[in-house]
Order: structure tokens, then C-alpha cells, then sequence
């Protein structure tokens, strides 16, 4: 039979090995958290190094290679708000069919939808482009006066197309991003009689 002082080591002996197990599990548990915490800081950041870099063609960055798909909106040019306010004005559905800004694609060319917001999605290679069909804007049918379309014109003047990319590629999160065209001024003739 055993001493008491044997016991009480014994006893003490399973109380730390205890603590120490617990101690264990809880800087391993930690460990796990921090492992995945840098994981995911790292993933997001490399996320970040490979957002899709346009100049009217797809220029990057390399290791991007190519993306499965992109999704081409047309957004508005200014910071303007055109909700319908007026009674008998126009429907909230006939303003957000307008494209509020110079340029729009051409509808039904290149699978543009009706209003010539958008295109099929497509996919493309870094280094390669792909040509759209676009036209100038026409003013509001809801705007009144003969020089409706003069002034239409004048209000994008020296203003950008506004694009908002949407990209996917397998294995990674989308990216939405923001993009301006430049449009050259055209030249008007102004008679005067």
C-alpha cells in the first residue's frame, strides 16, 4: 500500500499534467487562429496585387494571366440624382433606362441589352482587348424644346464614360472595378442666319 505523500504526489502529478494538457490545447488553439488570421490577411492581399489593371485592353498585372469572365456596365457620368420627383413625369423604370452620360453601346451589337447599359460577359487574356460598337447618347424623350439635344450633348461635354468592370476568375474572389473613358470632343457646326 502506498503512502499518503505518494498519493498527494500522484494527485498533484495528474492536477498539472491536467493544466498542462489544458495549457497545450489553448496555445494550440491560438496557434490555429493566428495561422488562419495570416492565411486569410495574406489571401486578401494577394487579392489585392492580382485587381485586374485596364487601358482600354486588359494590361495586367501578369500573374493574373486572364480572367474567366467580365461584366461591362455602363454607370452614370455624373454625381447627379434623377429620381423622378414631379407628378406625370417620367417613371423611375424610364429614368434608370437612360443612360445618363456621352456614350452607350449600341443596342443588340455586340449582345448589348436593349438601353445600351451592358454586354454579354466575356472572358478575357492580359494583354488583349475587345472592340464595342458605341454611340452617342440621346437626350430624354421626356425633355422638352428644339434645341433638347444641344443641350443634351453640352451637358456631357469634356465628360468621361464611366465603366464599371465586374471580374471573375476561378479560385478568386470578383473584383469590381471603376474605370473612365475619355471621349473626344466632337466638333460642331453652328450656323448663325
Amino acid at each position: 500500500m502506498g503512502t499518503p505523500s505518494a498519493s498527494v504526489i500522484a494527485g498533484s502529478t495528474a492536477v498539472f499534467s491536467a493544466v498542462a494538457t489544458g495549457g497545450a490545447w489553448l496555445a494550440a488553439r491560438r496557434a490555429n487562429a493566428t495561422a488562419d488570421a495570416v492565411a486569410r490577411i495574406e489571401r486578401d492581399r494577394w487579392h489585392a496585387d492580382l485587381l485586374p489593371q485596364f487601358s482600354v485592353r486588359l494590361v495586367g498585372p501578369l500573374p493574373l494571366c486572364h480572367l474567366d469572365e467580365i461584366r461591362v456596365e455602363i454607370a452614370q457620368s455624373d454625381d447627379m440624382d434623377y429620381t423622378p420627383r414631379l407628378a406625370g413625369g417620367p417613371t423611375e423604370e424610364q429614368v434608370a433606362a437612360q443612360v445618363w452620360g456621352p456614350l452607350r453601346f449600341v443596342p443588340g451589337s455586340d449582345g448589348a441589352d436593349r438601353t445600351g447599359h451592358t454586354v454579354v460577359p466575356f472572358a478575357l487574356a492580359v494583354g488583349r482587348g475587345r472592340p464595342f460598337a458605341l454611340e452617342r447618347t440621346r437626350s430624354p424623350f421626356w425633355w422638352e424644346d428644339d434645341d433638347r439635344e444641344e443641350r443634351w450633348r453640352d451637358k456631357w461635354l469634356n465628360l468621361p464614360m464611366r465603366l464599371v468592370l465586374s471580374c471573375r476568375r476561378e479560385g478568386f474572389d470578383p473584383w469590381t472595378v471603376p474605370y473612365e473613358v475619355d471621349v473626344p470632343e466632337v466638333p460642331r457646326v453652328r450656323f448663325v442666319g
